[in-house]
């Protein structure tokens, strides 16, 4: 008798464990959700081509990094730009801006304030400084969001540094164990767009690289906290920074960084 109830109970414990082995398996097995990116672009001649090297480095993001990519482009003017949806970012686990000057219709930009409300994390390429401070008549039924550079990226924009000179790019060594500057160390870096003097407003941001030209030397990239939102800027994205292998692996590095 007592040689059947330990056949018994022997014989439970692998059916258990085979029950749990199978659904440890089927756990692993199962499909994870792609992290969805949502970008937000302008078109237009002081944009940089954002229409052009946004949607090939979005389709680089998806082919070797696993993400789920959306690119919107809008049309319009200035004081009237319209998206033909933004319900993406809606469901979007990042929103990365690269747009001018524009003004959106009311429930457009809601859905982007009610995005960053949520506190989901925030990354603005070179003209997000500005991507909402309309300098031309705002038509009805729109709206811009001026305080989006101070509140969320915590800059202000001072204006342009020399076009045909470049700038020199280097990192900052303080900041070199940040997970934003993995493998990205380049000896030579010079960007040949023209660099943006800011004033950096939050003395808790952490600059991770530096833009030097004629003696004068700015924050060009910095990360920081905007209540709940983990927000990355960089004023880099002229096209040919984009042909660089560091500046793509410091977008890679943010957008993990962003969102993990």
């Amino acid at each position: 008798m007592k040689n059947y109830s330990n056949k018994k109970l022997l014989f439970i414990t692998l059916i258990l464990l085979t029950s749990i082995a199978i659904t440890a398996f089927s756990i692993d097995k199962s499909p994870q959700k792609k992290r969805s990116v949502v970008f937000l672009i302008t078109k237009d001649t002081n944009n940089y081509e954002a229409h052009r090297t946004i949607p090939k480095f979005a389709a680089l993001l998806e082919k070797e990094h696993g993400y789920k990519t959306t690119v919107l482009l809008g049309t319009g003017t200035h004081g009237d730009y319209r998206y033909e949806s933004v319900d993406a970012i809606k469901e979007a686990d990042l929103l990365i801006i690269m747009a001018r000057r524009i003004a959106l219709p009311h429930d457009q930009m809601q859905t982007i304030k009610n995005y960053v409300s949520s506190g989901k994390p925030v990354i603005g390429i070179r003209t997000a400084h500005h991507a909402f401070h309309v300098m031309e008549t705002i038509q009805d039924g729109h709206e811009d969001w001026p305080a989006f550079t101070a509140d969320i990226l915590g800059c202000e924009n001072k204006g342009y540094g020399p076009h045909d000179a470049g700038y020199e790019v280097s990192t900052v060594s303080e900041a070199a164990s940040h997970p934003i500057l993995k493998n990205v160390a380049p000896s030579n870096w010079h960007s040949k767009g023209g660099i943006y003097h800011v004033q950096l407003l939050d003395k808790n941001a952490t600059v991770l690289l530096k833009g030097e030209v004629e003696g004068k030397t700015e924050p060009i990239a910095w990360t920081r906290t905007a209540g709940k939102n983990k927000v990355f800027y960089i004023s880099m994205g002229y096209p040919d920074d984009f042909e660089t292998e560091h500046f793509r692996r410091l977008l890679i590095n943010g957008i993990k960084w962003a969102i993990q």
